[in-house]
């Protein structure tokens, strides 16, 4: 995905961070439906059999315009993007949805190849569903929202959440919001990380309480976990 962000140029191409190219395996040719996640077994990295420490919640900063090629999805696939209000605005964790979470984006990010959205789709910029086993940032992240969504969390509390990476261009994350704190999943790590342990600057996400996005400030994550 390339496309100007906040006079910035939005390059979300996979990096080699962490070896994640090294844990992806296979190319899901068989479509959405054919892409198979065994949810409860171990995980290698990151203990999922209690509750993750408290994190902190990020605070919005005004309003944001959202990302053009949102808007274009929004129109694909409108449910999508719909916000119910009578859903709860944060997830209320336990240590089977801690389990859930952590399992869904380690399988995704292990099944799903990287591909930039110019050799993907012909086009700069297209977020989608990576129904033919290939996607960049922001694909992985709608295919985990919809998935934890059909597992019971609420999607009104997993906001797609605009980012500065570590190398210093856009990138797109799955920001789940609970009752311990913000959590991002993203394809660079499968740690499941509380936001400020990511190294990201904050730009704009998903409002929650209406389809407007809202500004993060650019608030910067005090740690760099994400880029070692």
């Amino acid at each position: 995905m390339r496309h100007t962000l906040e006079g910035r140029l939005h390059t979300c191409v996979q990096s080699p961070v962490a070896g994640i190219l090294s844990t992806v395996s296979g190319i899901a040719k068989a479509g959405l439906i054919g892409l198979t996640l065994v949810l409860g077994g171990a995980t290698q990295a990151q203990t999922v059999a209690s509750l993750p420490a408290n994190a902190q919640a990020i605070e919005n900063n005004g309003s944001a315009r959202p990302v053009a090629a949102w808007n274009d999805f929004c129109r694909r696939y409108p449910s999508e993007c719909a916000v119910d209000t009578s859903e709860p605005a944060k997830v209320a964790m336990s240590a089977e949805i801690w389990k859930t979470i952590v399992a869904v984006n380690r399988r995704v990010n292990g099944r799903i190849k990287p591909m930039t959205d110019k050799a993907h789709w012909g086009v700069v910029d297209r977020w989608d569903f990576p129904d033919d086993g290939y996607g960049d940032c922001e694909d992985y992240q709608l295919l985990k929202r919809k998935l934890l969504r059909e597992r019971g969390l609420p999607q009104r509390a997993m906001r797609m959440t605009v980012v500065i990476d570590e190398l210093n261009e856009g990138h797109a994350v799955l920001m789940i919001r609970t009752d311990r704190g913000d959590y991002i999943l993203d394809n660079k790590t499968n740690a499941v990380l509380p936001w400020d342990e990511t190294g990201y600057v904050y730009v704009k996400r998903e409002g929650h309480d209406s389809m407007a996005w809202t500004s993060l400030g650019g608030v910067t994550s005090p740690t760099a976990t994400a880029n070692r």
